[in-house]
């Protein structure tokens, strides 16, 4: 499966992902300026940059954990732990279903209150017109 930042430069390659986790944590939030991000498990060994590597900036949000992200668009594309065997893919960057449906929701101690499901908003395809 292949992945890319927003404006194309950098590009990605993943051969496999392990699991898929809903992350509520706060630095989540603010790194990715939402409530909630999609993390994927990825083998280290299974994941390559095709692209654009040198424009990779590392930033780290946390003792030991660096957020990578496209330094000319700044699309978040992973966070990373060097004593873990696995990198968190961002998996809204694949270009294509990974086949794999998050398996649980982390850090709800951060949870934002507003973002609870309201089955009784309205849901469009698209931009809705007014």
């Amino acid at each position: 499966m292949q992945g890319s930042c927003l404006c194309g430069a950098v590009s990605y390659e993943v051969d496999e992902i392990i699991s898929i986790k809903f992350c509520h944590c706060r630095t989540c939030q603010l790194a990715q300026g939402a409530p909630y991000i999609a993390a994927g498990g990825v083998k280290r060994e299974h994941f390559r940059w095709l692209t654009g590597e040198s424009l990779v900036t590392r930033y780290e949000s946390s003792p030991g954990k660096h957020r990578c992200f496209c330094s000319r668009c700044g699309t978040p594309l992973l966070a990373d732990r060097a004593n873990l065997p696995h990198i968190a893919l961002r998996v809204v960057t694949l270009k294509e279903d990974p086949k794999l449906r998050p398996t649980e929701h982390i850090w709800l101690n951060d949870d934002c209150p507003w973002t609870l499901d309201s089955p009784d908003l309205p849901r469009h395809p698209a931009w809705p017109t007014v």
